[in-house]
C-alpha cells in the first residue's frame, strides 16, 4: 500500500504525529552525555483515535542518570514510573495500554522478581484485562541497567 493510499484510509487527512515527554520524571534521551536519537515516545493521532508509543524506558531519573544501580526490583518500579509519567503527559492511563514488551538483562536471575513487580504493579492499577506483553534478554544500552519496558497505548482523543 503506498503511502498516499494509507492517508486516505485514515480519512484522507495526514495522520499527526509529535513526539511525547515528561521532564518531571525523565530527561530526553537526545540530552544524554552520549546523546541517543530518540523520542521518549511518539503521539499517532488517527480520527480521534490516539496511540501512543513508548520507546524503551528504564530505571533513568530527569537528569539522564541511572538510579537504583544494582537493585532490580527498584529499577522495575522507576521504569513503571518512568512510562506512567509519560501517559499522564499524554491524558492516558495504565488502562489504555495494550501491549508492553520488557528487556531483561538477565532473564534466568530475574524473571521471577520481575514477574512479582509486574503483578503488584498491574494489580495496583486494577487492570483487566491485563496488557499483552512479552519478556525478552536483551544487552540493554547501559550496563548498569537491569530492566527496559517499551508500551503501545490506545484510547479516543478526550
Amino acid at each position: 500500500m503506498l503511502l498516499e493510499e494509507m492517508i486516505d484510509e485514515v480519512g484522507g487527512a495526514a495522520v499527526q504525529k509529535r513526539a511525547i515527554t515528561d521532564l518531571r520524571v525523565l530527561n530526553e534521551a537526545f540530552d544524554y552525555e552520549r546523546p541517543s536519537s530518540f523520542s521518549r515516545g511518539m503521539r499517532i493521532d488517527l480520527n480521534g483515535l490516539v496511540v501512543l508509543l513508548i520507546s524503551g524506558t528504564a530505571s533513568i531519573d530527569e537528569n539522564g542518570e541511572t538510579v537504583h544501580v544494582g537493585d532490580f526490583r527498584a529499577q522495575c518500579r522507576r521504569t513503571f514510573y518512568n512510562i506512567t509519567g509519560l501517559l499522564e503527559a499524554e491524558g492516558a492511563t495504565w488502562h489504555d495500554v495494550v501491549r508492553t514488551t520488557f528487556y531483561l538483562r538477565d532473564i534466568d536471575r530475574d524473571y521471577r522478581e520481575f514477574n512479582e513487580e509486574r503483578t503488584a504493579f498491574y494489580k495496583e492499577q486494577g487492570l483487566d484485562p491485563l496488557p499483552a506483553s512479552t519478556g525478552i534478554q536483551a544487552k540493554l544500552c547501559r550496563p548498569e541497567l537491569l530492566v527496559e519496558a517499551e508500551a503501545i497505548v490506545m484510547f479516543r482523543s478526550r
